[in-house]
C-alpha cells in the first residue's frame, strides 16, 4: 500500500500524544489524510500544523459520542489505552475501565458511522484461557486486553461495524517509550554526558523478543485500515527473534563512553511472536517490515541525545 488510498480520508487517532500516536499522526498527515489527533489533555505534544486536536475523555461516553458526531472519520485507529501492568496491580479498575469500556464508547458512538473502518491495536500480553479451568490471568493488564478484543469482535458481530485488530510485538523506534530499547539507550547517553558508572540491569543475554519498528507497525496499521478483513486479529511483528545481548552489544558500537551493563537472571526462551505463519496474515496484503534493526537503535540513540541535550542547555 502506497498511502494514496488515504489521501483525503479523515483519519481518527485515539492515543496520539503517545509513543506510537505521534508517529501514526505524522505518518498519515504526510500520507494526506485529514488526521484528527484525540489526546486528554492539552499541551502534552505538539502536531504541527494540518492536525485537528481534539481533547476528549474515552472514560466518558458523551464525550466520545460528540467527537465522533463532529469528526465522522472514515477511518479510526484506536491506540490510547493503559499498558502498564505494574499499574494495573495497583488500580486494576481504572485499567479494565480504559481498556475494556473506553473501547466499547468508540465502538459504540461509530455505529453512526457505518462506513467507517477501526483497527483496535491490543498487546500480545492478553490472557488466552485453557478450556476446561477456571480463568487464571497472570495479571489485571492481560484480563483488560483480552476482555478488549472479546468486546471488539463481539460488536463487530452484533451490529455489522468493519473492526480490525492488531497485536504488536515490542515496537521500538524515537520517541517517549518505555521499552528495554530506548532504556538501555537513556543509560548511554547518561553515561555520556554525566559519567554514569552504576550499571543497567539486564537479564539474561539469550533472552529474545521479537522488536518492530514502530514506523513500520504505523505502516501496518494503515494497511489494516484499508484492506484488512473485519473480524480478523493480526500479529503485528519483525518475525525474528533478537536477544537482549544483540542489543547491548549493539548499541554499545554505538558510542565511546564507558558503559556499565550487569546481566541478572537465567536466560528464557523466544516468546514466539516472530513466527512466519503469523507474518503471513500481513504479507498477504502487501506489508513487510522496511527499517534495518541498527538503524532503529541509531535513530533512538540519536533521539535521546537531542532530548537530554535540550533539558541540559
Amino acid at each position: 500500500m502506497d498511502g494514496a488510498e488515504l489521501t483525503g480520508k479523515k483519519v481518527l487517532i485515539t492515543g496520539a500524544s503517545g509513543f506510537t500516536g505521534r508517529h501514526a499522526v505524522a505518518y498519515f498527515r504526510a500520507a494526506g489524510a485529514m488526521v484528527t489527533a484525540v489526546v486528554r489533555r492539552v499541551g502534552v505534544h505538539s502536531f504541527g500544523d494540518g492536525v485537528a486536536v481534539h481533547v476528549c475523555d474515552l472514560n466518558d461516553k458523551q464525550q466520545v459520542r460528540h467527537l465522533i458526531d463532529e469528526v465522522k472519520p472514515d477511518y479510526a485507529l484506536h491506540l490510547a489505552g493503559k499498558n502498564s501492568v505494574p499499574e494495573s496491580w495497583s488500580d486494576p479498575l481504572l485499567v479494565l475501565e480504559t481498556n475494556v469500556m473506553a473501547v466499547l464508547y468508540l465502538l459504540d458512538a461509530l455505529r453512526s458511522c457505518p462506513a467507517a473502518r477501526t483497527v483496535i491495536v491490543g498487546s500480545r500480553l492478553k490472557y488466552t484461557p485453557e478450556p476446561g479451568r477456571p480463568p487464571q490471568p497472570p495479571h489485571p493488564y492481560s484480563l483488560s486486553k483480552a476482555l478488549e478484543e472479546m468486546v471488539s469482535l463481539s460488536w463487530m458481530s452484533l451490529f455489522g461495524q468493519q473492526i480490525m485488530l492488531a497485536e504488536p510485538g515490542n515496537l521500538i523506534g524515537a520517541g517517549p517509550s518505555t521499552g528495554i530499547c530506548s532504556l538501555l539507550a537513556r543509560h548511554v547517553v547518561a553515561c555520556e554526558q554525566e559519567g554514569k558508572t552504576e550499571p543497567f540491569r539486564l537479564s539474561g543475554r539469550d533472552n529474545t523478543r521479537d522488536f518492530l519498528d514502530v514506523r513500520d507497525a504505523v505502516r501496518a496499521y494503515a494497511t489494516l485500515l484499508v484492506q484488512g478483513t473485519s473480524g480478523t486479529v493480526y500479529p503485528v511483528v519483525s518475525g525474528k527473534e533478537r536477544s537482549l545481548g544483540e542489543i547491548a552489544d549493539t548499541l554499545l558500537t554505538m558510542t565511546e563512553a564507558k558503559v556499565p551493563v550487569r546481566w541478572d537472571g537465567a536466560s528464557s526462551g523466544p516468546d514466539g511472536a516472530g513466527e512466519q505463519e503469523e507474518m503471513s496474515l500481513l504479507r498477504k496484503l502487501g506489508w513487510q517490515p522496511l527499517i534495518p534493526f541498527a538503524q532503529s537503535l541509531q535513530d533512538i540513540l540519536s533521539d535521546v541525545r537531542t532530548q537530554q541535550g535540550r533539558s541540559t542547555g
